[in-house]
């Protein structure tokens, strides 16, 4: 999924670095959406990382032919059960994620290396409140940051907005709706850009400066709610190019200081 980390502002924590492929044995594979899978990788050699690292998947065809793709880590940072969750997109016309999709099965082995980056992830030592924003599969190492918020810092306010097509393009969605129900210092929101079933009581366009001031008044109020101490939001922006420019635009438009917005973006990959 990923192509080009871009953040924006420093002081990020120094991660975790790969060293050397590994194999990794498919677990589990969980249908996402019509066009999203989740693989769960059993690691031959377990090691630390942090929400929102990747990892690297290389195969390799009977010719010697390799095709090399990256991935966000959806599952969060618990290395100590050898596992991780990637989440593969389908693209139609490409080398890999239709190989994913189509052939891999529980019991294959896949050859990875990870875990990789650094400036665009979370610990709870930076605390919050945090305003997360997904474009489509940019919600992949935004669901480890939520993951790992919800083990280590739940008292921390948090908003999610996640922007997707129809509401059959939202990854994660059962996990998703599920996550404030039992946690009153986060919010979920969406907004459908393409088309909203009939009851869509969510924001209903692309994201905008208007939709980040209302996101960012809101979890202003759920901070005050939560006994939180009144701050600007560190924000994190993940999905295509146009709209991670749009929204960081719209971020800085909006009063927030580019200094707590960090960015990452990707292009059409397979």
């Amino acid at each position: 999924m990923l192509s080009d980390v871009d953040p924006v502002g420093a002081g990020f924590k120094p991660a975790p670095t790969p060293t050397h492929w590994q194999s990794a044995v498919v677990e589990r594979v969980v249908v996402e959406t019509y066009r999203a899978r989740t693989f769960t990788l059993r690691l031959d050699e377990a090691r630390p990382f942090l929400a929102g690292q990747h990892y690297d998947v290389r195969l390799t065809a009977p010719d010697g032919y390799q095709a090399q793709r990256s991935y966000s880590i959806a599952s969060p940072p618990n290395y100590q059960t050898g596992t991780i969750d990637l989440t593969v997109e389908l693209i139609p016309d490409g080398e890999v994620s239709p190989y994913f999709h189509e052939v891999v099965q529980p019991g294959d082995e896949l050859e990875v290396r990870g875990p990789i980056g650094g400036p665009f992830t979370w610990t709870p030592d930076r605390g919050g409140p945090l305003l997360l924003v997904a474009g489509g599969s940019g919600i992949v190492p935004l669901r480890s940051m939520l993951a790992h918020r919800e083990v280590a810092a739940r008292a921390l306010p948090a908003l999610l907005l996640y922007s997707a097509r129809t509401s059959d393009d939202i990854i994660y969605r059962a996990w998703l709706d599920a996550l404030p129900q039992g946690d009153p210092a986060v919010q979920v929101s969406y907004t459908l850009t393409r088309r909203q079933p009939s009851c869509w009581s969510g924001y209903a366009r692309r994201v905008d400066p208007s939709m980040l001031s209302d996101c960012i008044s809101r979890l202003s109020q759920l901070a005050e709610r939560n006994g939180a101490a009144a701050a600007d939001p560190i924000c994190y922006v993940c999905g295509p190019t146009g709209f991670v420019e749009t929204v960081a635009d719209g971020l800085l438009e909006v009063g927030i200081s580019e200094t707590v917005i960090r960015t990452e973006r990707f292009g059409p990959t397979s």
